[in-house]
């Protein structure tokens, strides 16, 4: 025979569940750390409206590292400035985010030299950015025993870096590139351009002269228009395959009349 549902049980473990759940995103709000409430962490500089996650990464060298304004940086997100804690790194800062940078969960960015990642840069979850690789130029000894080889990074600003990318010591990323998950980036990558593989190459690359090559196989997203409200966008997405080409085909027409309205067409 079944079992009889204790009803009782099953009333405290919903409100049970409910108050862990309260309980945590109480945590999880208070632990973040911002310009305002930065808890025991001294960052060089952080801007108005920066959030880290909670919990944290590893975070170290936090006089050296400087985020700016508006800035999202994810749970589980490790930044760090030089080789360990408590070193004196002088008087410039060595890891460099610009306004509006988000970090996804579980990325890393290690700056044991000067590492910079430009404005509106949009991080997917486990990046991994260093300007440190391990030498094994001795053969006879261990490879992390030997002193590592350290070379700057620099991301240019509006980048998209997908998930489990790898950007490593050396590595010049320049505006606006998109680097595929997975990708292992080292060396320059141009303004403009998708790279994808490890090691990475252009596979997509935009000039003023030829536009993107090889052609998008997609055409652009349309942005929203102003003053459309959510309950509109909810009654489109009920219409069928017919009826929106419809409307679409009503609205070229009438955008035709429109121009041959107007003075001089």
């Amino acid at each position: 025979m079944p079992k009889r549902k204790n009803t009782f049980s099953s009333w405290r473990r919903g409100l049970a569940q409910r108050a862990v759940h309260a309980g945590w995103a109480w945590v999880q709000r208070t632990g973040s750390v911002t310009a305002e409430h930065p808890g025991r962490y001294r960052f060089g500089a952080m801007g108005t409206g920066t959030r880290l996650a909670f919990p944290l990464g590893t975070v170290f060298g936090e006089p050296w590292i400087h985020v700016g304004a508006h800035c999202i940086i994810g749970e589980q997100v490790t930044l760090t400035a030089g080789l360990m804690p408590d070193l004196d790194l002088g008087p410039d800062p060595i890891l460099r985010l610009g306004d509006g940078v988000v970090l996804g969960r579980g990325s890393h960015v290690i700056a044991d030299t000067t590492v910079t990642i430009g404005s509106d840069c949009y991080f997917g979850p486990y990046v991994y950015v260093t300007s440190t690789n391990h030498s094994y130029d001795d053969p006879h000894e261990p490879i992390g025993k030997q002193w590592p080889r350290m070379e700057p990074v620099e991301i240019g600003p509006g980048c998209w870096i997908g998930t489990g990318a790898v950007i490593l010591p050396g590595a010049r990323i320049g505006r606006n590139v998109v680097v595929a998950a997975g990708a292992v980036v080292r060396g320059a990558v141009p303004d403009h351009a998708v790279v994808a593989g490890a090691p990475a190459r252009v596979v997509r690359r935009w000039t003023p002269a030829d536009g993107w090559q090889p052609p998008l196989r997609t055409p652009p997203p349309v942005p929203i228009p102003d003053g459309v409200t959510p309950e509109q966008l909810r009654a489109l997405s009920d219409l069928d395959e017919e009826t929106a080409a419809r409307l679409a085909e009503l609205d070229e027409e009438a955008a035709a009349g429109l121009a041959e309205l107007e003075p001089g067409s």
